[in-house]
């Protein structure tokens, strides 16, 4: 879904060259890494879970990891070692998927299956969650030693929250994916009759099975994004 890419359309430069400077490393990038420079460290570079096995402790100037640490089998473990990565001075970027805008208060995660599926959802705030698997994601990061939170916020630039819990028929998720179809024909298509089974019959739907609508798949954000810096 290239996460990065999606958010990086909402960062400024003062974004990018005050965190993202310096000896940068992505966990979890893949092949959509944060810019170009940076040193990615996915599943064909070792476990992120244990990454001290592989990287030496204070060495980068930024650790930034998007859509990575919901698939830890214990992500406070593995947060504690990516902040070991920080140099002093440096900073630490965590994205995650908001809990009520992605998984839409169902778990398991519908829209995480197979082998690397969601371990944890991830709230910003609030004392309890519908989720029994559910972190304040700024509290674990606060929590680190010597963390100083810089920035918190929910991400949700383009998210319809009218389509919030919905389900679609198999027709209506047809005609929502299109929109992010290679094919120039099935985006016409979708773009002819999106705005019409939206305001139609999708806010409307009281369907009861199904899947709920990931609009992550299409251009809108759902996520958490936390900087902190190491003092």
């Amino acid at each position: 879904m290239k996460e990065s890419s999606k958010s990086n359309k909402y960062r400024d430069a003062y974004f990018f060259d005050t965190y993202l400077s310096g000896k940068v490393i992505d966990i979890g990038g893949g092949s959509d890494p944060v810019t170009e420079n940076v040193e990615v460290f996915d599943l064909d570079q070792g476990d992120a879970q244990n990454i001290s096995l592989y990287k030496d402790k204070e060495t980068y100037d930024c650790v930034y990891s998007s859509h990575c640490l919901e698939h830890m089998k214990d992500a406070p473990k593995a947060l504690s070692q990516w902040w070991d990565l920080v140099k002093p001075g440096g900073y630490m970027i965590i994205i995650v998927p908001h809990e009520d805008l992605y998984e839409q208060m169902i778990w398991p995660s519908v829209n995480s299956t197979g082998d690397y599926c969601h371990q944890f959802t991830f709230r910003l705030g609030g004392d309890t969650s519908w989720s029994p698997v559910s972190i304040d994601i700024k509290n674990l990061i606060s929590s680190l030693k010597n963390s100083l939170i810089v920035s918190s916020e929910i991400q949700d630039e383009n998210y319809d929250y009218d389509l919030l819990g919905k389900k679609l028929s198999p027709v209506g998720r047809k005609i929502y994916k299109w929109r992010r179809s290679e094919s120039n024909t099935k985006r016409w298509i979708s773009e002819m009759v999106y705005d019409f089974f939206h305001d139609t019959f999708w806010i409307n739907s009281k369907r009861k099975t199904g899947r709920p609508i990931d609009q992550t798949t299409w251009n809108a954000l759902a996520q958490i994004q936390v900087v902190a810096k190491k003092l």
